[in-house]
């Protein structure tokens, strides 16, 4: 039997989680208080800092400087683009491994995840080369080729995870009913798993979005997205506090706000299946 939460508890959990989530919001809000401020008032003390008159100098500063909205619009496409590809691929295939497995698909999966794991330097320079040889440095198609590869694993993970919740006795009835694999994917299985579907493609979304590593080393102009365009506000004279905090407000706002308002899709298609 549950023990019942009692009053005092209950608010240590409600202080507890407030605590936590300041925590983690805190770098995040002083980051957007510092976008507010010019270069000389970014770097005095903190408490200077919050008395200091705030001004949209920096913002005007880096849109002046940069072209924001090529590199939205890059970001927007590498993010949605490898998204869309990885699912193209992960679908069947997740199909395949929780309605059809073999004695191997496990050792599969996990051989899958095994890849997460490996440092990804220990792959630019052939894939650097790579890229030389069939002219896809500094393009769009390339990155969203490699953003497509490297969140593979947990694409197919997360749909094979929520696949196996759905009755295979479903899929057999519409066998029955004459339906074809193509049909029985898209219009019995993706239904069905649509909310699960949904996290996946939102938290993939973000990790794309947020891909620093492949994005500054296989990208110089042209297909540049927002991770580039707040690197470009690090140089060897030092960093420009406010115009990089500035920067980085530009950069993660978009996403900040998809993830705000998607946040209940979200919970919901990582929760799928844990309730019965």
């Amino acid at each position: 039997m549950a023990r019942a939460v009692t009053p005092r508890r209950k608010a240590l959990n409600t202080f507890a989680a407030w605590l936590i989530g300041l925590i983690i919001f805190f770098p995040i809000l002083w980051i957007f208080v510092l976008s507010f401020k010019t270069e000389g008032n970014a770097i005095l003390p903190p408490l200077d800092v919050l008395r200091a008159p705030w001004t949209f100098e920096s913002y005007g500063i880096v849109q002046d400087r940069s072209d924001y909205f090529k590199h939205f619009g890059n970001s927007v496409i590498l993010a949605f683009g490898s998204t869309l590809l990885g699912l193209i691929i992960a679908v069947p295939a997740a199909w395949a491994m929780a309605f059809v497995p073999g004695k191997r698909t496990k050792d599969i999966l996990m051989w899958m995840l095994s890849t997460k794991m490996l440092p990804a330097v220990g792959v630019l320079y052939p894939i650097y080369l790579m890229f030389i040889k069939l002219g896809l440095l500094d393009s769009r198609i390339g990155l969203v080729i490699v953003l497509m590869l490297i969140n593979l694993p947990i694409i197919v993970w997360m749909l094979y995870t929520y696949f196996r919740e759905i009755p295979g006795e479903i899929l057999e009835a519409a066998r029955m009913d004459g339906a074809t694999l193509r049909e029985e994917i898209l219009y019995v299985l993706t239904p069905m798993a649509l909310p699960g579907m949904a996290s996946t493609v939102l938290l993939n979304v973000i990790l794309a979005w947020n891909e620093a590593f492949w994005t500054l080393n296989l990208t110089a102009a042209k297909a540049a997205p927002l991770t580039a365009f707040i690197a470009s506000y690090s140089s060897p004279e030092g960093l420009f506090y406010a115009k990089l905090s500035a920067a980085s407000v530009m950069a993660i706002a978009p996403i900040l706000i998809m993830g705000w308002f998607s946040q209940k899709q979200l919970v919901r298609g990582l929760t799928f299946g844990a309730v019965k």
